[in-house]
């Protein structure tokens, strides 16, 4: 028996949509775009929903927890948040991935990949409960400064799918997120994990084709789904949103 899923891998760019910086948006225009994000998320029947830049406590978007306003909207039942970046004082933050799924999480680990307090980036490991197997997802966010910074990043996730111990109930895991690189350089992020997983097995990435970054007028592939050749793809679409910088990935998949 095979059961049918909805992933989407969205940054949602702290929920300040298209302004330029999250602490120019007001507390109403914020909730309104994180609404429609709900909206959209629950119209197109996602079943997983990986974000990137979620903020559960920071000063700039008046210490929203934009993850339980999505929540809220898109009835979701399970929901998490993996804290890469965490600032106390008078301007705090609190932001990294996050992830809300209609199938049970039966265990999740967050893991950033240094200790900066701002712009640190790290990736949100989650095993779910679809239909009798485990299913982890990965939910990845790299760094957009340089080459070598996202290569070492990816080294460290690397290591930590290899170090897993085995489990004939799991899956091979599905990787998504902002790659802040594209496909083309052999050198860069993408190509990398590639790579690497081909060495266990056949993967494929998605988007094929549609650029996702900048959303009003995409012209970079930077946002990728990583999926076993076992799950049968029935579709991947790059929706035409402006609710963020990013335009989303949105997927069907079986699992037999």
């Amino acid at each position: 028996m095979s059961v049918r899923c909805r992933l989407m891998t969205y940054n949602i760019a702290h929920g300040r949509g298209l302004s330029l910086y999250q602490g120019f948006v007001s507390p109403s225009k914020l909730r309104r775009n994180l609404k429609a994000i709900g909206n959209f998320v629950r119209e197109a029947e996602v079943d997983i929903l990986a974000m990137q830049e979620v903020d559960l406590d920071s000063h700039w978007n008046r210490r929203v927890n934009l993850l339980a306003v999505i929540q809220s909207v898109t009835g979701h039942p399970f929901g998490i948040i993996g804290i890469n970046n965490r600032r106390t004082g008078p301007k705090v933050l609190a932001y990294g991935n996050g992830l809300l799924s209609k199938f049970p999480i039966l265990k999740w680990e967050n893991n950033p990949f240094g200790g900066a307090k701002l712009g640190e980036k790290g990736f949100l490991y989650a095993e779910l409960k679809i239909n009798g197997s485990i299913v982890p997802v990965v939910v990845l966010h790299l760094d957009f400064r340089s080459t070598e910074r996202r290569i070492r990043q990816l080294s460290k996730l690397v290591d930590y799918i290899r170090a897993l111990p085995p489990d004939p109930k799991r899956t091979p895991p599905i990787f998504c997120g902002d790659f802040n690189c594209g496909p083309r350089s052999a050198e860069d992020a993408v190509r990398q994990l590639d790579e690497a997983l081909r060495k266990v097995g056949d993967y494929r990435i998605y988007p094929v084709s549609d650029p996702t970054f900048p959303s009003l007028w995409p012209r970079q592939k930077i946002d990728f789904i990583f999926t076993p050749s076992s799950f049968h793809v029935r579709f991947c679409e790059v929706p035409k949103i402006h609710m963020s910088d990013h335009r989303p990935v949105l997927m069907e998949f079986e699992i037999s």
